[in-house]
């Protein structure tokens, strides 16, 4: 970004009388500083659905908000195709040291000095690229995120009934309908694996979702398969996993 470009910029916070604030502060900045307030979210998902549709420069972005917290936010708006700079901006200061470690652009601790808001700009409108923020420490996230021809879907973990990989991409299940992500299964496996358990090499199954199993033959040969609530896929269960029969059907909920 150069000094001369009008700088977009997005507010998101839950909360009303903080994103007032900030246009305030804003205003006064736009002083000295050549911008505009290009948007407001309320929430995490808002954030990450108007910042697709629109691409802005910066979000200021609180952390401690309902649904999803904006340190999951701001991993959601690196896989965007125009990703803005992150400045976070909340009341609380524990993400603090772990933010400026991993060269975050800045972390705004409220109530908010018009000379550190300004100070934030000027380094957000002068950094290159947007900052990773994926080495900060956190719990898993609480949505998946997949883009589809130019629209971003927020997908609710507790939703997803598999995950199962296929070539460069996983595919996301859940009642509704299957979507694309671009991750690692691994990845996932290691992020959420108190809730999914390994049936194959390739998928991963919710623990929720597990309605039972059941013995079938294929080509002169005996195997489990998982049975699902939601949908009539059924899922292979490969002989180094067979041990999820034991332990998922020793409750006595299933039979096979």
């Amino acid at each position: 970004m150069s000094e001369s470009k009008l700088l977009q910029v997005v507010i998101v916070d839950d909360e009303a009388p903080a994103r007032s604030r900030l246009r305030e502060l804003l205003a006064d900045c736009a002083e000295e500083l050549s911008l505009t307030v290009a948007g407001e979210a309320a929430s995490g998902p808002e954030a990450i659905e108007l910042l697709a549709a629109a691409p802005a420069d910066v979000v200021l972005l609180d952390v401690r908000m309902p649904e999803m917290d904006g340190i999951e936010v701001a991993q959601h708006l690196q896989k965007l195709e125009r990703p803005p700079v992150v400045v976070f901006a909340t009341a609380y200061d524990a993400y603090a040291i772990r933010a400026f470690e991993v060269h975050a652009v800045d972390y705004l601790l409220k109530p908010i000095r018009l000379t550190r808001l300004n100070e934030a700009l000027v380094r957000a409108a002068a950094a290159p690229r947007p900052q990773v923020l994926d080495a900060i420490a956190r719990g898993a996230r609480t949505h998946l995120c997949a883009q589809e021809r130019g629209k971003v879907h927020l997908i609710p973990v507790k939703d997803v009934i598999y995950l199962k990989a296929e070539l460069k991409y996983v595919t996301v299940r859940t009642v509704e309908r299957a979507f694309l992500i671009e991750e690692a299964l691994t990845t996932l496996e290691e992020e959420f694996g108190e809730r999914f358990v390994r049936a194959h090499r390739n998928c991963l199954v919710a623990r929720a979702a597990v309605r039972g199993f059941e013995r079938t033959m294929k080509e002169g040969e005996a195997y489990w398969e998982v049975l699902l609530n939601g949908v009539d896929e059924r899922v292979a269960v490969s002989r180094r996993q067979q041990h999820i029969v034991r332990e998922l059907g020793k409750s006595g909920r299933f039979s096979g």
